[in-house]
C-alpha cells in the first residue's frame, strides 16, 4: 500500500477536505517555491473548485494558506481577523467556472507575478480528496512509500489471504505495515489525538445552537435532538448516533475543527459509530477503539488507492459511502469479529450507497450533506450487525463493490459530482 494509515484521518477545518483543506495545503506548498520578489500571488480555481468554491470557502482557504496558515494549526477563532487583514493588491483568487483542468475535477493554479504583471512562477495542483493534493503532472499519491512493508497487499482479497496465511487480524496487518513508516509511539499518539479531536467536535456540536453560516438558514439540530431523547426508548442508541453525526457535520459546516474521515463532508460517520461502540456496546473496551480506527484506516486505504474518496470525482458514494463502509467494517473489528465478517460489513456498507450523487445546495456542505452523515452512521451499524449475525460468505466481494463504485462514478454525469448543477442543488430554492 502507498497510503499511510495516518493519511486517512487528518486534522483540518471545515467545511470541505477537498475544497478547503486541500487548497490551503496547495497554497502552503506554493509559498515554498514562489520567488521572494513577487509582488502579487494569484490563485486560479477551475472545475468543481470554481463551481462550488464560494460555498466551500475555497477562496478563504487559499488566502489563509498564502498567509502561511495550515489546516492543522490555524486558530479557528482568528480566521475572520486574518482574512480582514489581507491586502487585495498582494493576494487574489479568481474563479473559472467554465474551465476544467485535465487530470481531476478539482484543479487550481497558483501564479507569482512581478509589479508589472509578468508571471515569475506558476504551479498547478489537484485536490484529489480527503485533503490530499497532487502537483500537476505528478503520478504518485501523497504519503510515505517505504522500501518494504511486512504484509504487502493491493486489494481486499489479498488482505484476506494474508490474514488467513499469517493468522493476523486486519487491524494488526495495518499496524505492522505502518511501523515500517513510523514508530509505535507516533502511531499511538495519532490514534489518541484523532479520537480526542473527534470527541471534542461531537461535544461542541451537541452544545451549539443557532443557524449555520452561508445563507441557507439551516438550523443546527444536534443539540435539540439529543435533548429530546428518551432513555426508555429502545431505539434511543440509534438516535444518539444520529445526534453525534449531526453534531460533527454541523461543526464542519460552520468551519470548525474536524477530522477528515476520510473526508470533511463525511466526517461525522466514523466518530459517531465509534462513540456508539464505546457507549452502547456491551463489553466495549479501549482496545476495541484501537482496533476500530486501525481497521477503518485500512479500509480507507483500499478505497483511496483502488477507487476514489472525492465527491467531485465519483459523487457522494466516494465520501458518505466510503465512510459508512469504513465504519461498518471497523465496528465488526471492535467487537472482535473475523476478517471475513469485517470485509462483509464493509461491502454491505458501500453496496447500498452505490450511485449516491453529490449535489450540495448552494455549493454548501449542508443540504443534504449533514443529514446524510446521520443516515450513513446508522446504516454502518446495521451493516455490521448483519455481517455479525449471518454466515461469513456472501455473493459480492468488497473488491467487486469498490470496482463498481469507481465505474459508477465514472459513468455519473459531471452535474451530479460536486458542481451544484443538478439534483437537489437546482430543485431546492435558495430562500
Amino acid at each position: 500500500m502507498k497510503t499511510s494509515l495516518i493519511d486517512i484521518f487528518k486534522l483540518g477545518l471545515g467545511p470541505s477536505s477537498s475544497h478547503t483543506v486541500g487548497p490551503m495545503k496547495a497554497a502552503n506548498h506554493f509559498l515554498t517555491i514562489a520567488p521572494p520578489q513577487a509582488s502579487c500571488i494569484e490563485g486560479h480555481l477551475y472545475g468543481s473548485l470554481a463551481l462550488t468554491g464560494r460555498g466551500h470557502a475555497t477562496d478563504r482557504a487559499v488566502l489563509l494558506g498564502l498567509l502561511g496558515q495550515t489546516p492543522e494549526g490555524v486558530e479557528i477563532e482568528r480566521v475572520a481577523e486574518l482574512l480582514a487583514g489581507i491586502d487585495p493588491e498582494h493576494y487574489a483568487v479568481i474563479f473559472h467556472p467554465e474551465e476544467w483542468m485535465t487530470e481531476h475535477p478539482n484543479g487550481m493554479r497558483l501564479r507569482a507575478l512581478d509589479d508589472q504583471g509578468n508571471c515569475l512562477c506558476e504551479q498547478g495542483y489537484y485536490s484529489v480528496g480527503g485533503g490530499t493534493i497532487r502537483l500537476e503532472g505528478q503520478v504518485a499519491s501523497e504519503g510515505c512509500e517505504p522500501q518494504q512493508v511486512p504484509h504487502p497487499y493491493t486489494c481486499a482479497d489479498e488482505l484476506l489471504r494474508l490474514g488467513e496465511e499469517k493468522h493476523l487480524p486486519i487491524w494488526r496487518i495495518g499496524l505492522e505495515n505502518e511501523l515500517a513508516w513510523r514508530s509505535q509511539a507516533a502511531i499511538d499518539e495519532w490514534l489518541e489525538r484523532i479520537w480526542r479531536v473527534m470527541q471534542e467536535c461531537i461535544q461542541r456540536g451537541l452544545g451549539a445552537q443557532g443557524t449555520l453560516p452561508g445563507g441557507l438558514q439551516v438550523d443546527r439540530r444536534a443539540r435539540s435532538l439529543a435533548a429530546a431523547l428518551d432513555p426508555e426508548d429502545g431505539l434511543s442508541p440509534l438516535d444518539w448516533v444520529k445526534a453525534y453525526a449531526l453534531a460533527v457535520n454541523e461543526e464542519n459546516a460552520a468551519g470548525g475543527r474536524v477530522v477528515t474521515a476520510p473526508t470533511n463532508g463525511a466526517a461525522g460517520i466514523v466518530p459517531a459509530v465509534a462513540l456508539y461502540y464505546q457507549r452502547f456496546v456491551k463489553n466495549a473496551e479501549p482496545e476495541g477503539i484501537r482496533r476500530y480506527f486501525l481497521t477503518a484506516a485500512v479500509l480507507g486505504q483500499l478505497y483511496k488507492e483502488n477507487a476514489s474518496i472525492s465527491g467531485a470525482d465519483v459523487g457522494c458514494q466516494g465520501e458518505v459511502g466510503v465512510a459508512c463502509s469504513m465504519a461498518a467494517g471497523a465496528l465488526v473489528a471492535a467487537r472482535g469479529g473475523s476478517n471475513r465478517r469485517i470485509e462483509k460489513a464493509a461491502e454491505i456498507g458501500m453496496e447500498h450507497h452505490l450511485g449516491l450523487t453529490c449535489d450540495p445546495v448552494g455549493g454548501l456542505v449542508q443540504i443534504p450533506c449533514i443529514e446524510r452523515n446521520a443516515m450513513g452512521a446508522t446504516q454502518a451499524i446495521h451493516a455490521a450487525r448483519l455481517a455479525m449475525h449471518e454466515s461469513e460468505g456472501h455473493k459480492v466481494s468488497l473488491d467487486k463493490v469498490i470496482r463498481t463504485m469507481l465505474m459508477t462514478g465514472r459513468d455519473m454525469q459531471s452535474t451530479y459530482k460536486e458542481t451544484s448543477q443538478a439534483g437537489l442543488a437546482v430543485n431546492v430554492p435558495l430562500c
